[in-house]
C-alpha cells in the first residue's frame, strides 16, 4: 500500500526539499492548486461559479508553529472574504479552515485557535456565507468539535467534517445529524494506527455508506466528498429514500479531480461544490491528494518522467 508511505513523505523535511525543487512539480502541483495568492484565484472563482458550481476555499497551509503564523493564517482568510464580499456570491463561495492553521497544536492551542477562527467565521456571515471546520488526524477531533459546537451557539450555520475510517465517527454523525449541523463526509487522508481507525477500503466504504445514511435521515444538510461513482450513487438513492430535495445536500469534489463529472453534476440540478485550495505552503494538501488516490500519484509519476 503506497498511501501510507506517501503519507509518512508529506511530514519529511528531506522529501518536501526534493520534491519542491523538481521542474515538473509546480507544472503537477497546478492541477490541484490553481495560485498562491488571492489574485491568482479570483478569476478561477468567478469562472467556476460562472458554470452553475460552487466552491469552499481553503488557504494551504499547516506547519504553524509561532502565534504569529496563525495570526497570519487568520488574516489570509480574512482577505480572501473581502475580496469575495464584491462578488457577492454569499453560500457559493464558503470557506472551509484547519485549525491547526489557526494554532491549534501550539501552547493554550484550543483557545488561541478559537480565538482565530471566530473572526473569520464573523467576517464570513457578514457576507453571507459560511465556514467548514476541516477533520485532522483523530488526535486533534475533540478539539475541533468542542470549538464547532461554540462557533455554532452564534453561527449555526458552520459546518465540520467528518471521517469515515474513524471507528468514532458513526456516533459523532448520530449526534451531529440531530443537531441540524452541515457536515462533509469523507474517507479520510491522514495515517492513523489500526486502534482507531478502518486499514482496509472495503470496510471503510462500508462505514462511510451506513454514516451517509445516518445523515440523510437525520436532521442536517449532507455534504458528500466523494470522487467515487459508487458513493456517489448510492448518496442519490439514500437521498431519494429520506424524501430529500436536491437543495437539501451537495456534492463536494476537489478542484482538478473528475472536473466533467462536477459539471455533470451540476447539470442534472444537483449543488456541486469544489474544494479549491491555493496558497504558497502547498506541499502536505499535495502529498495528501497524491495518497489518496493512485490515479494522482501515477499522474504525477508520468508526468515526472516525461519532463525529467
Amino acid at each position: 500500500m503506497l498511501g501510507p508511505v506517501i503519507l509518512a513523505a508529506s511530514r519529511s523535511d528531506r522529501m518536501r526539499r526534493l520534491i519542491s525543487a523538481a521542474p515538473v512539480t509546480k507544472q503537477v502541483v497546478d492541477r490541484f492548486i490553481p495560485g498562491e495568492t488571492v489574485d491568482d484565484v479570483v478569476p478561477i472563482i468567478q469562472d467556476l461559479t460562472g458554470k452553475g458550481l460552487e466552491l469552499t476555499m481553503d488557504v494551504v497551509g499547516e506547519d504553524i508553529t509561532t502565534p504569529e503564523q496563525a495570526a497570519a493564517a487568520r488574516d489570509a482568510y480574512l482577505e480572501l472574504i473581502d475580496r469575495l464580499e464584491p462578488l457577492e456570491l454569499g453560500t457559493r463561495a464558503e470557506m472551509s479552515v484547519k485549525l491547526s492553521m489557526f494554532g491549534q497544536a501550539l501552547e493554550d492551542g484550543h483557545e488561541l485557535a478559537l480565538k482565530n477562527v471566530r473572526p473569520v467565521v464573523e467576517a464570513a456571515a457578514a457576507i453571507g456565507t459560511t465556514v467548514t471546520l476541516d477533520a485532522e488526524d483523530h488526535t486533534t477531533l475533540d478539539s475541533m468539535f468542542a470549538i464547532h459546537e461554540e462557533l455554532r451557539k452564534d453561527f449555526p450555520q458552520t459546518g465540520c467534517v467528518i471521517q469515515a475510517y474513524l471507528f468514532r465517527t458513526e456516533a459523532d454523525a448520530r449526534r451531529l445529524a440531530e443537531s441540524g449541523s452541515r457536515v462533509r463526509i469523507v474517507k479520510g487522508a491522514y495515517k492513523e494506527p489500526a486502534s482507531v481507525a478502518y486499514q482496509n477500503k472495503h470496510e471503510t466504504d462500508k462505514a462511510y455508506v451506513r454514516i451517509l445514511r445516518t445523515l440523510m435521515e437525520g436532521e442536517g444538510y449532507p455534504m458528500i466528498g466523494s470522487h467515487d461513482p459508487r458513493l456517489i450513487s448510492i448518496a442519490q438513492e439514500l437521498a431519494h429514500r429520506a424524501g430529500r430535495k436536491m437543495d437539501e445536500y451537495e456534492f463536494q469534489m476537489l478542484y482538478g479531480i473528475r472536473s466533467e463529472e462536477h459539471l455533470r453534476l451540476a447539470a442534472e440540478g444537483h449543488r456541486m461544490r469544489v474544494y479549491t485550495a491555493y496558497g504558497t505552503d502547498w506541499y502536505g494538501y499535495f502529498m495528501r491528494r497524491l495518497a489518496e488516490k493512485p490515479a494522482n500519484l501515477r499522474f504525477f509519476l508520468r508526468s515526472m518522467v516525461t519532463h525529467g
